[in-house]
């Protein structure tokens, strides 16, 4: 089968990494998503497994088409009854890049239309459509170049609802942007991992997750692809059992921090209900105090962009948080993510690597800063010629 997985900008050569290491096949980066090819093992694994993956498609049929009648004409000349059952429902996603035919929820009409047609033409009777929960999914997507693209959705429900995630602080972090975060760290999980402003716990978790090897969909219940009429429910199990036969021990320490008790009770709880249950120490304390866990680590932090959370002087508050790194955390990596440029530039350290990401509508910058172990280096030093030289590395303004 041909596949598509759909997600966040950025995120796409991380995701063809993990796609290569469930078994993808002739993997093709896209504009926020990958292609690949694979089984109806890979399918399941894809779904269960992929962190930054938001939905898998699988790709049916592709035609060039310029207008309405033309697009119901090729609809009407596939046989849904091999696909859809009197008993299912079904809905529409349409996205489209065309200058003929550019309104999508016209678009999703219409190939609604001509599949209940066939179905009334042929049986005398339809199925009903369902677009919150509907047994099958058919995606569209028509291109710049007028080329229709359609798919079904083997996802569901977008994977980044992992389940875990019950209660959450106002303005959490999407659940695969906290994995793509983490992921694009380059942590290692030889070392310490800490989220100084936890909210919910999203990053933690997604950390904790990722450090043992846990599927992070291990929790969902069910999957466009258990409706599909090709399911095969022995190979599933089998999927989740080797899935489960995968997880590993963790040697090394994940912290999630916040100043609010009430994020900290719901980062608990969610992270039970993600089975990770006294695997990740969670704690009430707040960056001004924060110490090192460890003498090196990596910090991933979302901390507030004076957005839709407010703080008296964000300027002053992110200022506060590069004292905090120069000060106390010489030897570990730090990352922040945020849509306020002019507060980030406040941190006072030099980023080694900047990303750009969105994080619900905000058009983000993931930034790195690495500090240097014990004092600052040195700025002048001697190369190997015994010649003095001065550093252009320092991270240090």
């Amino acid at each position: 089968m041909k596949l598509i997985a759909k997600t966040l900008q950025s995120l796409e050569n991380v995701l063809a990494q993990e796609i290569e290491a469930i078994g993808g096949k002739n993997i093709q980066v896209l504009k926020r998503a990958v292609s690949f090819e694979g089984d109806l093992k890979v399918l399941y694994r894809a779904n269960l497994e992929l962190r930054t993956a938001v939905r898998v498609l699988v790709a049916f049929t592709e035609f060039r088409t310029k207008h309405e009648n033309h697009l119901y004409g090729k609809i009407m000349e596939i046989d849904w009854a091999e696909h859809i059952g009197m008993e299912d429902t079904f809905a529409i996603d349409a996205v489209t890049k065309s200058q003929y035919l550019d309104h999508s929820k016209y678009l999703a009409h219409k190939v609604k239309d001509a599949i209940v047609d066939q179905f009334r033409n042929r049986f005398g009777e339809r199925p009903n459509v369902d677009v919150r929960n509907p047994t099958v999914r058919i995606n569209l997507f028509l291109n710049h170049d007028n080329v229709c693209k359609i798919s079904f959705d083997s996802s569901g429900v977008p994977l980044h609802k992992r389940g875990y995630r019950a209660d959450s602080q106002e303005a959490p972090i999407n659940e695969v942007l906290a994995a793509g975060m983490v992921l694009l760290s380059g942590w290692e999980k030889d070392c310490d991992f800490v989220d100084p402003m936890c909210g919910s716990g999203t990053i933690p978790i997604e950390a904790a997750l990722y450090a043992r090897n846990m599927a992070p969909n291990a929790n969902r219940r069910d999957f466009a692809f258990q409706k599909m009429k090709n399911f095969d429910a022995e190979l599933w199990e089998e999927v989740k059992s080797e899935a489960a036969a995968r997880v590993t021990d963790f040697e090394h320490g994940i912290y999630g921090f916040d100043r609010d008790f009430e994020a900290i009770n719901i980062s608990e709880d969610n992270a039970e209900k993600a089975g990770l249950g006294g695997k990740i120490t969670f704690e009430r304390k707040q960056i001004e105090v924060l110490e090192p866990t460890a003498d090196k680590g990596v910090m991933v932090m979302n901390p507030p962009y004076d957005e839709r959370l407010q703080v008296s002087d964000i300027i002053a508050f992110y200022s506060t948080i590069g004292d905090q790194l120069k000060q106390k955390f010489g030897g570990w990596s730090a990352w922040i993510i945020s849509s306020n440029k002019d507060a980030l530039k406040r941190v006072g350290l030099r980023a080694s690597r900047k990303i750009a990401l969105i994080n619900g509508s905000l058009a983000c910058k993931y930034h790195r800063f690495d500090m240097y172990a014990g004092s600052k280096k040195a700025k002048h030093q001697k190369d190997e010629n015994g010649e003095t030289f001065r550093r252009k590395d320092s991270l240090y303004g």
